[in-house]
């Protein structure tokens, strides 16, 4: 079999990494430019090939990756890529993604003898560059096997197969509801322990190293501790997001999402006192919860 010819679309902030490693691992890149011009020159400069629209990356490969702030948008480049992709292309959605949009998407690929995987990603932007994310990935065993060699390229931490189409992004919803838990959580105990008087440091001497201690916690920290505005490069914004696609999988499952719909609020008010710009990310959550709350940090 030849080797796949591998299209890119959203070389952001993961997507750059992403990309870089796939063509590390000898596959041959098209890309095209949207936000990031720095990104794709970055890559042309390393052999990628640029083309100025989605129909052209789209003969151009026989696997597409879309990395993209949401369903909207894959949703809009999927039909602008669908006419011109040969039969047998594979599209990999790497965006954390409706579920339910996913297996109406993989339904129309497949009336047009395409085929969709859902493949959102875990980890940072310092680890797509290292080749080292983490993948769920919803497929077909079958599209699963001809996708798991380009995965590896770029998820060196570890790509499990969970099933059928939706499963990788019910998946993400999931394990988003535990981050974005955490940060509600944390801003909400730092807003009250500065209104008693337990400044954020002493917080800190406390929760660090202890059982309550994760990696999460100490990314977040970054910022309410040390000020790094970037310790957690996560926008308010694509959380908020993520919150009303899980509270959407809640209600389509039939279960009661109280603390979900309690998480989502917290990003809510957020984006509504000024925390929906491109670099409000999680961490500045504890300001928003410290400003509702009337704190002042010592």
């Amino acid at each position: 079999m030849s080797k796949e010819s591998v299209g890119f679309v959203g070389v952001g902030l993961m997507g750059h990494g992403m990309a870089k490693n796939i063509m590390a691992a000898g596959y041959p890149l098209t890309v095209i430019a949207h936000r990031s011009r720095n990104a794709v020159e970055d890559l042309v400069d390393s052999g990628a090939t640029e083309v100025q629209t989605l129909p052209d990356l789209a003969r151009a490969s026989s696997i597409i990756h879309i990395c993209a702030p949401g369903s909207p948008q894959v949703e809009a480049i999927i039909a602008e890529l669908l006419p011109a992709m040969a039969k047998g292309t594979v599209v990999v959605d790497c965006s954390t993604s409706d579920p339910g949009s996913t297996e109406k998407l993989a339904a129309l690929l497949d009336a047009q003898g395409c085929h969709l995987a859902d493949a959102p990603l875990g980890g940072t932007p310092v680890q797509a560059e290292a080749g080292q994310l983490a993948t769920m990935v919803g497929a077909t065993d079958e599209i699963f096997a001809r996708l798991e060699p380009v995965l590896d390229a770029w998820a060196g931490g570890g790509v499990v197969h969970l099933g059928a189409i939706g499963k990788g992004h019910q998946m993400k919803l999931l394990n988003n509801f535990l981050a974005m838990g955490y940060a509600a959580m944390y801003s909400e105990a730092l807003a009250l322990s500065e209104k008693v008087g337990i400044t954020t440091a002493q917080f800190d001497s406390v929760i660090r190293g202890s059982r309550m201690d994760c990696g999460f916690y100490q990314t977040f920290m970054g910022y309410s501790l040390e000020g790094n505005r970037e310790a957690h490069k996560f926008t308010l914004t694509n959380a908020y997001k993520d919150m009303r696609y899980l509270a959407s999988m809640a209600d389509g499952a039939g279960i009661a999402n109280p603390v979900g719909s309690a998480v989502k609020n917290s990003f809510a008010l957020a984006l509504s006192t000024g925390g929906d710009g491109p670099e409000d990310y999680v961490p500045h959550l504890v300001d928003y919860i410290g400003k509702a709350n009337a704190v002042e940090k010592a």
